[in-house]
């Protein structure tokens, strides 16, 4: 898997858990793969130069700030005693390790921390009702030009409803706002035949998805390809550019002791085998049209189960 460079592709990870604290979280970075500790303040860490880059780790304050009164100034956050916030967040807000861009090959070496984080007793998705935690993924594309997006948005859309069946999406997360399908309407054009320009294909988008809600976010490669353009669209600061994807549809469950980083992945993986098929994707569009043209005449089948028929996943190692 290379880029358009013909360097190795990389993806990066960031996980989202509860249970533990954030001096914790950074120990356990720093024992499985070295690297230096760096307290930025007390809710955000850096732990620099590990075996795969440097990771940084931190208290989710958006989501905090999302629990309170909509009332409630920003700033009462900021004024909360570090023990109350410690507490609150140790309850329902998650901590969040982002990981450095890893080429695909060394994904492997994420599981050894994962698993240590689990054995000190973090806790993720399926612990609580109100923990809508998640697994999120930044793969690097293997090109940039409007052809090649288009193909992995087109690929996306054809089984978003099949990855939500086997990623067993929480409903805890479901009920948020966070990871939400593109709107039907902008399926429809994913669907149609012939490729946009990539202004074109930036500009749809911003029509139709104007936030980051979504199970696949392309704010931060827009942002990164053109981000004259999506300033002028939307306001918000916590885009950052990069050029990747950001796939934010699979549970964080970390504390399930059966649960590893492989399974999400082969999961994206069905994506990258059709996205990279033309013919196969063109015949799966067109299937994904027959059958939203049934849904209209009230004749409307299972998708998640007939998308399956163009999910490819390679068996595990």
């Amino acid at each position: 898997m290379d880029n358009e460079h013909g360097q190795p592709r990389r993806v990066g990870v960031e996980l989202e858990f509860s249970g533990l604290g954030i001096e914790a979280i950074v120990r356990i970075v720093k024992s499985v793969l070295g690297g230096e500790i760096d307290p930025i303040s007390p809710y955000e860490y850096k732990v620099r130069d590990t075996a795969l880059g440097d990771f940084g780790v931190e208290l989710d304050y958006a989501y905090l700030k999302k629990l309170g009164r909509r009332d409630q100034p920003a700033a009462d956050i900021e004024r909360l005693s570090e023990d109350l916030l410690a507490a609150v967040a140790k309850q329902v807000v998650p901590f969040e390790i982002v990981g450095p861009p890893v080429p695909i090959e060394r994904l492997g070496e994420l599981e050894p921390l994962i698993a240590g984080l689990r054995k000190a007793g973090a806790r993720g998705t399926d612990d609580s009702p109100i923990y809508a935690f998640g697994l999120h993924l930044n793969p690097e594309l293997p090109g940039l030009d409007a052809a090649t997006i288009h193909a992995y948005l087109r690929a996306f859309a054809v089984l978003f409803d099949w990855l939500q069946k086997v990623s067993r999406v929480d409903i805890s997360r479901r009920v948020f706002p966070y990871i939400q399908p593109f709107p039907k309407a902008y399926v429809d054009r994913l669907l149609e035949t012939g490729t946009p320009n990539l202004a074109e294909l930036i500009d749809d988008y911003l029509a139709h998805n104007p936030t980051r809600n979504r199970a696949l976010d392309m704010l931060p490669l827009w942002r990164h390809l053109d981000a004259a353009r999506v300033d002028t669209a939307i306001d918000d600061q916590l885009v950052n550019a990069r050029p990747t994807l950001h796939y934010r549809l699979p549970n964080c469950e970390i504390e399930n002791p059966d649960w590893q980083l492989l399974q999400p992945w082969q999961h994206w993986l069905a994506v990258e085998h059709l996205a990279t098929d033309p013919a196969t994707l063109d015949q799966a569009c067109a299937a994904y049209r027959a059958h939203r043209d049934k849904w209209l005449s009230g004749l409307v089948g299972n998708w998640a189960d007939q998308a399956g028929e163009w999910a490819w996943v390679p068996d595990a190692p």
